[in-house]
């Protein structure tokens, strides 16, 4: 653990984004806020991951004083169409339907707020999926229900483990948290 590092709030309620901290050895607690995540139609969705996760920060304005606020949003994206978290099983398994056998954009905003100061970027992961057959589809929809996770998967499940040929990127990334960069950033205002 590298004690210069500032203390963290984490302004998530992803159990994903938790394990990748205690996984980096970084000290922090939750604290979650509701935040509006509507964005304005014109951003390219690597601006709409950025935007979020800004909008989700400014809710700490304020509020927080010798902390950094760590935030983020993590969204799918293929033939520029983002696949947010799915409303409902049919909504689930047509999104899987359109990622099978295709390549598609996972992105994550981040931002991380320390004394005043905006931090900003986020991270592109391309992820390669083989052909899904609707049986595969359906019986994961139905056990592991991914209404929480954008695009409606998640890479360490089942569909992650067995229908990912191969990611261009960072795998942290498309579980929800760029590691290494957000590491740097941190490392970057420690000093």
């Amino acid at each position: 653990m590298n004690p210069n590092l500032p203390k963290i709030i984490l302004a998530s309620k992803s159990p994903r984004r938790q394990e990748l901290l205690r996984q980096m050895d970084i000290d922090f607690r939750i604290v979650l806020k509701e935040v509006d995540e509507s964005y304005p139609d014109h951003l390219s969705p690597e601006e709409v991951a950025v935007y979020i996760a800004e909008k989700k920060a400014k809710a700490y304005d304020g509020t927080v004083t010798d902390e950094a606020v760590l935030t983020a949003d993590t969204i799918v994206c293929i033939d520029g169409l983002i696949l947010g978290k799915p409303d409902d099983e049919a909504h689930a398994i047509a999104m899987l339907k359109r990622l099978s056998g295709r390549v598609h954009k996972v992105i994550t905003g981040v931002c991380i707020v320390y004394k005043g100061e905006y931090n900003l970027f986020h991270d592109v992961s391309e992820v390669f999926f083989r052909t899904l057959n609707d049986e595969e589809i359906t019986n994961y929809v139905t056990q592991y229900k991914p209404y929480d996770k954008a695009g409606a998967y998640g890479i360490q499940e089942w569909v992650g483990i067995t229908a990912i040929k191969r990611i261009e990127g960072s795998y942290t990334n498309v579980v929800g948290l760029p590691t290494e960069k957000v590491y740097q950033q941190l490392l970057r205002l420690s000093k």
